[in-house]
Order: structure tokens, then C-alpha cells, then sequence
């Protein structure tokens, strides 16, 4: 099971890290310390599970749960010094809710209803888009799609590491994938997933700000209050 840990505090992310090593088939592929971090690693490190603290500055437990509320990875147990909270995090589709300072017992008995809940879901599909190089075609998980450009006669699929040229346009590729991909720009799609935040610039500009990567796409007028709605919803 692959453990993403969101808390604010050194020591508890330290702490929680150490007792996951006691847990068996556990990888803890990040330690993060608000919500907003987590959402700009979640792309990147593909999560089963969040082990997610509620009491946080900027994004807190709650609202990043409630963000991820219509997924079915990751799922989500918090860890929090709190009781009162425990109605509303299950409310949330919390699996289980832990209580500092967490016991070994306690969180093994957190990962096998996680890993329960997971079982009962199966891997949500994933998208595939053609491609071709040197002229042989391959295809390409949507997932690691950075953002799609149409250039000229093509379309531009940028991934981490690499750039692809796509069979289809961007308006195939949108009615295609109508819940995966939103446009930013006329000439421009993203994965959903793919969009953390916006940020506007001193000229008024606004940029799309993205998971795994640098690159801060313009978005449109047009497109600007859908974006905010999709964001402001989760």
C-alpha cells in the first residue's frame, strides 16, 4: 500500500513514518505538511492512501477530504488530536480515524479497513491516447499527460520527460474524455487532475498552476470562472 502522510508537524509526520515501517507492505512515498502540498504530489506519487492530519494552516484535513470525496483512490484515515471532528471526517468517507499519539496497533488495524475499502473498489480506468514516433504509432496513459497543445497541424501531448505528437485534436480529445480533460485555452487541455490552483499575474493574467510540473499554462477569460467553479468543488 503506497502512504502519503499530510501533517503539519515534523515530529508527527516523523513519528507515523516510523510506525509504518512496523506495518508490513507499506511504502510511504511522500511526507507533506498542508493540504495544498499534498494535492501538487498527489499526481506524482499516485496514493492508496492519506494518512491526514485536520488541523492545518491554509488547506486544512477537512477541505482537502472533501476535495477528494468523489475518488476512489486515495482513501483517507485521519490522524488528529482531536475527538470532536470524528462525525464530520466519517461523514467524508473517512475509513478510519486515529488519535494522536497513534498506537502501532491502532494503525494496523487503520491500514486493513483501508485496504479493505480499496479491494472493494477496482483501479479507476485509465485513459489512452495515440500517438506516433518515427512514424510507428504508440499510446500513452492520459494519466501522464502533462497538458495538451495544439500546435499548427498537431497536437502536443507534454509529458515529464518527453513530447508526443497526437492522431486526434484537441476538440476529438475533449469529447473523448469529457470528465478527464478540462481546456484552459482555446488551444489548450489538461488533465484534471492535473490542475492545483490558479495564480494571476501583474498584468492580470491568469496561469494555471499544475501537479509535476513548472510550466504554468495562460488561462482563457472564457474558461476562467469554469476553472474557479472546478476548483472551488474539488
Amino acid at each position: 500500500m503506497r502512504v502519503l502522510i499530510v501533517d503539519d508537524e515534523p515530529l508527527a509526520r516523523a513519528r507515523l513514518a516510523s510506525l509504518l515501517q512496523e506495518c508490513g507492505d507499506v511504502d510511504v512515498v511522500g511526507s507533506v505538511g498542508d493540504g495544498e502540498a499534498a494535492l501538487a504530489v498527489l499526481a506524482e506519487v499516485h496514493p492508496d492512501l492519506l494518512l491526514l492530519d485536520i488541523n492545518m494552516p491554509g488547506l486544512d484535513g477537512k477541505a482537502l477530504a472533501a476535495r477528494l470525496a468523489n475518488r476512489s483512490r486515495p482513501v483517507i484515515v485521519f490522524c488528529t488530536a482531536y475527538e470532536a471532528h470524528a462525525l464530520h471526517a466519517f461523514d467524508l468517507g473517512a475509513v478510519d480515524y486515529l488519535l494522536k499519539p497513534v498506537r502501532v496497533e491502532r494503525l494496523r488495524d487503520a491500514l486493513k479497513r483501508a485496504q479493505q475499502r480499496l479491494d472493494s473498489h477496482q483501479r479507476e480506468p485509465t485513459g489512452w491516447l495515440h500517438a506516433r514516433v518515427h512514424g510507428e504509432p504508440v499510446r500513452m496513459a492520459l494519466d501522464d499527460v502533462i497538458c495538451l497543445i495544439a500546435e499548427e497541424k498537431y497536437v502536443v501531448a507534454h509529458r515529464r520527460t518527453d513530447q508526443l505528437l497526437l492522431d486526434d485534436s484537441l476538440r476529438q480529445l475533449e469529447e473523448t474524455y469529457p470528465e478527464q480533460l478540462i481546456r484552459l485555452h482555446r488551444n489548450c487541455l489538461v488533465p484534471a487532475h492535473r490542475l492545483v490552483g490558479l495564480k494571476t499575474m501583474d498584468d492580470g493574467r491568469v496561469l494555471a498552476r499544475l501537479a509535476g510540473t513548472e510550466f504554468s499554462p495562460e488561462v482563457s477569460r472564457r474558461n476562467l470562472p469554469t476553472l474557479r467553479k472546478l476548483l472551488r468543488m474539488g
